[in-house]
């Protein structure tokens, strides 16, 4: 069958692998053929591989209250929602991912992870935005279809505080945290996406609240975090689980550069790990962490940090809330570039996730 009438379906897919992500669901219903492509794993594969895949890094970020009306006057307190807030990174634009409604009628929940699975977004767990109360929910927004589904609820103790990471394939782990009485915790799960189904893992080594989940070289790091009795403390250590033969590998006891908060912990390539420390880019390689580059003064409260290729972002403000600011660290020249938010994409953003697509 043809693609495109009169065309060789070779040149019609050169033209299909170039529409916008935003268009793919009105792709999908135009007609049978272009859905049957569109959902081929090769057809994600190659507008990576022509560099056609779009980036794009989705952050969970504050806005007023939708019931607030009043202007936001500096040094005032005023409640606030948090939003999926998406950049598309080759382009500068900035755009609201749609939630939907009647789950979210306060904004997402406090503290979720976001993390990407293929053309899947996961909004996991969360403190309720109105009672505080731990959730255990899970929904899943699939870019093709530009649609949200309700994903199967984390099983156990209500948890929140965790550490979340994606893998290869399908599955997504977690670990850590702390139950509805502040106790850590040390038991982890991995949620299968194709499937929507959790499974137990082994218990971590100790218990880890606000740890901090990196999946590196196919395992899941579950970094930093601290037990109930040291309550704020962090450790220096974490803990690594390799999926190949589901068992938690020894203890990394001088993981981290310091005890210190590890939520700025991301994963690269040629360094083993990247963090904020001290109001520095450090990276840690064979054990050894080293300066990158300093840190600029008007992000020094940091908030989110994430790397793609060979480029860094970090994402804070100069004092407390104030309008947060964004910079790229060229990861080869050691250069910032400052980027342009537009003043309705200037809140706190507490969690991203990067994907291509």
């Amino acid at each position: 069958m043809e693609l495109i009438p009169n065309l060789p379906n070779d040149v019609a897919r050169e033209c299909l692998i170039r529409v916008k992500y935003d268009q793919f669901a009105t792709l999908l219903s135009t007609c049978n053929g272009w859905k049957a492509e569109i959902e081929r794993p090769e057809f994600f594969q190659l507008r990576k591989a022509t560099s056609h895949g779009q980036k794009l890094l989705v952050m969970a970020q504050s806005r007023p209250h939708p019931d607030i009306k009043q202007p936001v006057h500096k040094g005032r307190s005023v409640k606030t929602a948090f939003g999926l807030s998406v950049l598309e990174l080759d382009t500068g634009i900035w755009v609201d991912l749609p939630l939907l409604p009647h789950h979210f009628p306060n904004g997402i929940p406090y503290f979720c992870h976001l993390v990407a699975v293929g053309y899947d977004l996961l909004l996991i767990g969360g403190l309720d935005p109105v009672t505080w109360d731990a959730s255990p929910s899970v929904f899943v927004f699939n870019f093709l279809t530009a649609k949200w589904r309700r994903g199967a609820d984390m099983p156990g103790a209500r948890r929140s505080m965790f550490g979340c990471a994606s893998g290869h394939g399908p599955m997504v782990y977690v670990a850590g945290g702390h139950d509805e009485e502040k106790n850590a915790l040390k038991s982890a799960l991995a949620y299968d996406v194709v499937r929507d189904e959790w499974t137990p893992l082994p218990d971590m080594s100790r218990e880890r609240d606000e740890v901090k989940g990196v999946f590196r070289h196919g395992k899941f790091h579950a970094v930093g975090g601290y037990c109930t009795e040291t309550q704020g403390r962090f450790e220096r250590s974490a803990e690594v689980f390799d999926v190949e033969t589901w068992q938690w590998d020894h203890v990394l006891e001088d993981f981290l550069e310091g005890s210190t908060c590890p939520s700025t912990c991301t994963p690269g390539d040629d360094m083993d790990m990247y963090m904020i420390y001290k109001g520095k880019v450090v990276a840690s390689k064979d054990a050894k962490w080293q300066v990158i580059a300093k840190l600029p003064g008007d992000v020094c409260k940091m908030s989110y940090m994430t790397r793609w290729q060979d480029k860094l972002m970090v994402i804070g403000s100069s004092r407390l809330d104030e309008p947060h600011n964004a910079y790229v660290l060229n990861l080869e020249k050691s250069e910032w570039t400052k980027l342009s938010i537009p003043r309705n994409y200037s809140g706190h953003v507490h969690t991203g996730c990067y994907l291509e697509i």
